[in-house]
């Protein structure tokens, strides 16, 4: 960042956040951020994703601004099967979660294969990549490019981006929050019916990452889907890049070269939760063959941990919540954590002023109820800066 830049960092800065503050949805955030941050650190090219935040496995939706659908598979194949630098698994347990490709590598990029492989052949000199994360939980990935012959990203840059982590990360967070009731105390509309079959949605991909087969209930999901990059098939099925990316990561994690669980959780354009879970199977020489990825309707019990972690409850202040949803009351709850009842009910106000709710009920409908009302906006937003 050039001296002349500085002293507007504070001000900007200052614009991005408020701007992020009144998004209502991750697109909204995505598009703000991008708009500010790029008067602040000027770059050429991003990818703004959504992840699960309690596996940090990519999710939808996805904002791409100046990058072709193409490279989706080529990038995470560089992250994935590659010893590659700066990986994304290793930055979500960082000091850290900031990192630039040609400062880490000291200012030789070719020695990355994501450079070899995706940015070269597009036009790109460096990368700086950020995992968006807020106690201890990934909730988005950021990757910033900028063009060959351009100065590399520099400290102060990687500064500013490390500033930004945490409150827009507890801004994605916030959005796993169910809405809240109705003002006149009336119940919430009912969800719209599951446009799914009766089973789950199955894909099957090669060792290669093409898709072999996919079932009439998994071609349903796929059409609920929120748009994004997406991967052409034999069978015309475009495949989103976040799916094909789970199987590719089950495949990793079955050559010891990654970690699982690959296990993520999206909602659909209607709003549903969905999870999406995938493995390798076995080949009858024991070595890793096809990838098996399943999509159906996710469990309360997949979502509840993260509108526990959207409403910042603390471990103790969740501990007294699942007590609570188990109908125990103060005596026994405070009896079980081996505290005085005063300090349990101290813990349920907070709770309750957390949640914004004033009985015990009404927490419990809010955070155990297999009902979750759709965002304003899932679409992913393709964006070019000439």
């Amino acid at each position: 960042m050039t001296r002349s830049t500085l002293p507007r960092t504070g001000t900007g800065r200052a614009e991005l956040l408020s701007r992020a503050a009144k998004a209502t949805d991750a697109l909204g955030l995505f598009a703000g951020a991008s708009d500010r941050l790029r008067r602040l650190v000027p770059y050429d090219a991003a990818v703004w994703r959504v992840t699960d935040p309690v596996t940090g496995l990519m999710t939808a939706p996805i904002r791409a601004e100046n990058l072709d659908e193409g490279g989706c598979a080529v990038y995470w194949e560089a992250e994935l099967f590659t010893d590659n630098v700066n990986l994304f698994r290793d930055l979500a347990r960082a000091p850290v979660p900031v990192a630039g490709l040609r400062r880490a590598t000291g200012d030789l990029p070719a020695r990355s294969t994501l450079y070899e492989s995706f940015m070269r052949p597009r036009g790109l000199g460096d990368e700086l990549r950020a995992v968006l994360r807020v106690g201890g939980r990934p909730q988005g990935h950021i990757s910033l490019f900028r063009a060959e012959g351009r100065a590399a990203f520099g400290d102060a840059e990687m500064a500013l981006i490390a500033s930004l982590v945490t409150p827009l990360a507890g801004r994605l967070r916030s959005f796993a929050e169910p809405p809240a009731p109705p003002p006149d105390g009336s119940p919430s509309a009912a969800s719209p019916g599951s446009p799914y079959g009766p089973g789950p949605g199955l894909l099957l991909f090669g060792p290669g990452g093409a898709l072999l087969s996919v079932n009439d209930d998994a071609l349903a999901y796929l059409d609920a889907l929120p748009e994004g990059p997406a991967v052409p098939s034999p069978q015309g099925v475009r495949v989103p890049a976040w799916v094909r990316a789970s199987a590719m990561k089950a495949r990793a994690v079955a050559e010891g070269r990654d970690r699982g669980p690959v296990r993520a959780r999206v909602r659909d354009r209607a709003g549903r939760w969905l999870v999406c879970h995938a493995s390798c199977l076995r080949e009858a020489d024991g070595g890793p063959g096809a990838s098996a990825v399943v999509i159906e309707p996710a469990k309360s019990s997949e979502i509840v941990p993260l509108i526990v972690d959207a409403y910042g409850l603390t471990d103790r202040e969740t501990e007294v919540t699942q007590y609570i949803a188990r109908g125990l009351p103060t005596g026994e709850i405070a009896a079980l954590l081996h505290l005085s009842p005063h300090t349990v009910r101290d813990h349920i106000k907070a709770v309750f002023e957390k949640v914004g709710v004033s009985s015990r009920g009404a927490l419990v409908g809010r955070l155990f109820t297999e009902y979750y009302a759709p965002p304003a906006e899932r679409n992913i937003t393709r964006v070019r800066h000439d």
